[in-house]
């Protein structure tokens, strides 16, 4: 194989798992973060928090790693169906769904315990700084195994976080509705 076929092979191989695990820790960290300070500010109870904060890091989690293995599937079929063999794909579904469903989970964990720690009068600034430093963090990873910006990476991450957890917590504030 010439040098350049190796080297966008290796590149597949390394997107397979990367893209899933950018995506779902991202998403997991956004998803959750956003759920708790939107219940948060609704008024919720840290218990009423945390059931919800559990139940978008199950859902969550399921959902990214059912959602990647189904596309990555429809990928497989379609490069197989335009003739390549089942070796020269690289798309491996079972794969990019672990690496999905974990990292959701694992960035999902962050934000939930920020928000329901024994600090209760900070609870929503806890979340807000452990999200933002998760987020440069995942942002920086996620530069330095692409080999890209992280300055860029960074802050496209963490404006995103800001924006979806700030709408969140003023939709929980603006309705006010707290579950009993």
């Amino acid at each position: 194989m010439p040098m350049s076929e190796a080297n966008d092979r290796a590149l597949e191989k390394k997107l397979n798992w990367l893209r899933p695990a950018v995506l779902g820790a991202n998403d997991g960290i956004v998803s959750v973060a956003g759920m708790v300070m939107g219940v948060a500010g609704a008024g919720a109870d840290r218990p009423t928090v945390l059931l919800a904060g559990i139940a978008a890091l199950v859902a969550g989690s399921i959902s990214m790693g059912g959602g990647e293995y189904v596309s990555v599937s429809a990928q497989r079929d379609t490069e197989i169906s335009y003739g390549r063999t089942a070796e020269e794909v690289n798309a491996h579904p079972w794969g990019a769904a672990w690496s999905s469903f974990v990292a959701f989970a694992a960035g999902a964990v962050l934000p939930l315990i920020a928000i329901t720690g024994p600090w209760e009068p900070y609870r929503e600034l806890a979340t807000v700084v452990a999200v933002v430093v998760a987020l440069s963090i995942t942002g920086w990873w996620a530069a330095w195994a692409g080999k890209s910006s992280p300055a860029k990476s960074i802050i496209r991450n963490v404006i995103i976080s800001l924006l979806t957890m700030g709408i969140s917590y003023a939709i929980g504030t603006l309705l006010g509705v707290t579950v009993l």
